[in-house]
């Protein structure tokens, strides 16, 4: 017997709060992917546990900007990008969406590298052909899955992080050193310092994440019975912002969390030990082996295929995101790809590219630190407008963000402007 759908203007039914995890949990995990753990071991290789209160502070900024990019999906029903198209010059919007590209490409040539390189010291094997395993079939599962399934197995995907939290009962841990480090911060202002401050805060409080979790609130809306935008249906707003607010903080929590055992474990191990230059995930796996022993060198190792499977098509897929709201090109995960050509075709061109920057005679994980570094530059700008457009009625209607979100988004932005003057003025 089949059930009516509800009412438009009716309030959602109410859900367990693990079933209201969804876009922002997914975005959470995904930004620890192997770039990110490659740039969070760089960290506590070369800087011990000096780093670790940068995981303290960039949480509450990283759930105040993520909430706002949700908010704005779920109010709108709209992109990111199709939002600064209708209120935002197009110079801006193409300026933005460029660098995107290129930075989620340059990403995803860094994380299918470091999956290869993983898997190869793990069962060993040709790391360029898992390479391109890795990347098809990441490809294949974007395109030929609707989102309802795919969401599923993105979600499953997110307890790969878990693996980092292992690793801490394999090494021994001053833990008072520990927490005097993450409260007490010892500031330096060499070059290296500063630009890993800006690396960091590039792989934490990233631009693909803003535009991944806004049009996943689209998809979300689309694929929930009686959903519409909060401006056609306000009387589901209360619910749906509990149900944003839930999802934030607990992706963004998981997120950090992970990020703070990635960095705590090569500050204790690598560090340590004068293993103080680790360039890929996959080598941070490798140094922690006569280290820490097989049991660290299995879960890190795992860890990065893990997390590289859910990062990929997160990277692709915003991309995508940005370019259909730019265009105009019908978009979404759940349609088939003979109705969304445009929109397919940008997964399958950065996923192919990624695969082929692998094979070319330059650096993936030099570039993939400054894409990070980069990252942390565009970020700003992008925070900008989309602090300016969630406090603008004629877009957000009723709707716009609290002045406490304004305030701690607009607090991101400049702590992270401050840290890129810095990282000027010191090299």
């Amino acid at each position: 017997m089949s059930h009516p759908a509800p009412a438009p203007n009716a309030a959602p039914a109410r859900q367990s709060w693990l079933k209201k995890l969804g876009p922002g949990l997914i975005t959470g995990a995904a930004d620890d992917d192997p770039s990110g753990i490659a740039t969070y071991s760089q960290a506590g290789a070369q800087f011990g546990t000096g780093l670790l209160w940068m995981i303290v502070l960039t949480y509450p900024l990283m759930v105040s900007i993520q909430m706002v990019s949700a908010r704005i999906g779920r109010v709108t029903g709209h992109g990111l990008a199709t939002n600064i198209r209708r209120h935002y010059p197009k110079w801006l919007l193409y300026t933005i969406v460029l660098l995107l590209l290129c930075a989620n490409t340059i990403n995803i040539a860094a994380d299918v590298s470091a999956m290869g390189d993983a898997l190869t010291l793990l069962a060993g094997g040709n790391a360029k052909v898992y390479t391109v395993a890795f990347g098809l079939l990441s490809l294949v599962l974007q395109v030929f899955v609707p989102y309802h399934r795919y969401v599923r197995v993105l979600k499953w995907l997110t307890l790969a992080l878990l693996a980092y939290v292992g690793i801490v009962f394999a090494v021994k841990i001053d833990w008072v050193d520990v927490v005097r480090a993450t409260v007490w911060p010892h500031l330096t202002f060499s070059a290296a310092y500063v630009t890993t401050l800006v690396a960091v805060f590039g792989t934490t409080i990233s631009p693909y994440l803003f535009f991944w979790q806004a049009s996943e609130e689209v998809e979300e809306l689309h694929a929930t019975p009686g959903a519409l935008s909060l401006l056609k249906a306000p009387v589901q707003a209360r619910a749906n912002f509990r149900r944003i607010k839930l999802d934030t903080v607990v992706g963004m929590g998981f997120s950090n969390l992970i990020a703070f055992f990635i960095m705590l474990t090569t500050a204790v191990t690598l560090h340590t030990q004068g293993v103080t230059d680790i360039q890929t995930s996959a080598q941070a796996a490798s140094a922690l082996r006569p280290i820490a022993g097989d049991f660290a060198f299995f879960l890190f190792g795992m860890g990065i295929i893990g997390t590289g499977l859910l990062a990929i098509p997160v990277l692709a897929g915003s991309a995508a995101y940005a370019m259909a709201g730019t265009f105009r090109w019908r978009n979404s995960l759940e349609l088939p790809p003979s109705r969304a050509k445009g929109f397919y075709s940008i997964i399958a061109v950065s996923t192919v590219l990624g695969i082929a920057i692998g094979f070319l005679p330059i650096d993936p994980i030099r570039a993939l630190f400054w894409s990070a570094v980069i990252n942390g530059v565009i970020s700003i700008p992008i925070m900008g407008v989309m602090l300016l457009m969630a406090a603008n009625a004629r877009v957000m209607g009723p709707f716009v963000i609290s002045g406490r979100l304004r305030t701690t988004g607009w607090a991101t932005a400049v702590l992270m402007a401050v840290a890129v003057v810095a990282m000027f003025a010191t090299m």
